[in-house]
């Protein structure tokens, strides 16, 4: 069944992203969750960045409140005068955001702790440096601590990449953001193969993962861990953040070794059921005791057993 309130975390501070509002609220209107409700930050005027109302009602948000920070996240989870309590928090956001979800948990649920943004490109020198290096800066510009990194097997390569990075970081409106992230986080690896260049992808285990090769099939059933993977010379990451179809809220910091994508699946939750005729009772009853009394809980054994003894 649908969880029935879920509460949408949409940053708003060095950018606004109307694609997260999509990509959060679009699952939860399929998965039928009664009621969405919204918080992000005003922007410098004291609203809310016009793209963010717009995607929201597109996306068919219920409510929304102007409030940001670890202090929205406790908001959506204890509740106050104004803002109703939900059941689980969904969104990304910064260190305090990803904090304050996680302090949360247990009183609701929670979608992941998103660490800052990662690419990692895999190619090979039949692709583009220029195309490799516009994908490595399309996550550096996200954030400082952003990381972007490529794997090659040609040292020439890897050279001409770095080369193109050089040129293209300073016409970049967040230049200064990419520099600080590709020379703080941003690392190229030169792999003696590309099987060795799965291998190294498959323990950092990124958020995004490029396969910027001449025959990216032939490695996808190599891959083990990545958030999401884009195959081949013209699959940008940027084609996951907006219009590929897949989500884009994913797991960061190695956590693709144990998380999934956020997806329908997220907002919804099961629900056992057990039927049994008393016929079927009385032939396992008494090996429901003997289970029991092996853990020292009588009164279990005695609720299977006390419907057949005999006044």
């Amino acid at each position: 069944t649908p969880i029935e309130k879920v509460g949408l975390y949409v940053p708003g501070g060095t950018a606004a992203y109307p694609s997260t509002v999509l990509m959060d609220s679009i699952p939860a209107k399929i998965a039928g969750c009664r009621e969405i409700v919204m918080v992000t930050p005003p922007a410098k005027n004291g609203g809310v960045n016009p793209n963010i109302l717009a995607a929201a009602k597109v996306a068919g948000v219920d409510r929304i409140f102007k409030v940001g920070g670890a202090q929205a996240v406790a908001a959506l989870a204890y509740g106050t005068q104004s803002i109703p309590k939900v059941d689980k928090i969904v969104g990304p956001g910064n260190a305090y955001v990803a904090e304050a979800k996680k302090q949360v948990f247990g009183k609701v649920s929670i979608d992941m702790i998103a660490g800052p943004s990662e690419i990692l490109v895999v190619a090979d020198d039949s692709c583009n440096a220029e195309f490799v290096a516009a994908d490595l800066l399309s996550q550096a510009e996200h954030d400082k601590m952003a990381s972007a990194v490529l794997v090659t097997d040609s040292e020439a390569f890897a050279q001409k990449v770095s080369a193109a990075l050089e040129r293209q970081i300073p016409q970049l409106l967040r230049a200064e953001i990419a520099r600080k992230s590709i020379d703080d986080n941003g690392k190229i690896i030169v792999a003696q193969t590309l099987d060795v260049a799965i291998d190294i992808a498959n323990e950092i285990a990124p958020e995004h993962l490029e396969l910027c090769i001449d025959k990216p099939f032939e490695y996808l059933d190599k891959i083990k861990h990545a958030g999401s993977v884009f195959l081949g010379k013209y699959c940008p990451e940027a084609l996951g953040d907006y219009f590929a179809g897949p989500n884009h809220t994913l797991p960061t910091s190695g956590t693709a070794k144990f998380s999934s994508p956020l997806s329908v699946d997220d907002f919804v939750k099961k629900t056992q059921f057990s039927y049994y005729t008393e016929e079927a009772l009385e032939k396992v009853a008494q090996k429901i005791a003997v289970f029991a009394n092996k853990e020292g809980l009588q009164a279990h054994a005695k609720s299977a057993t006390i419907r057949f003894e005999k006044e």
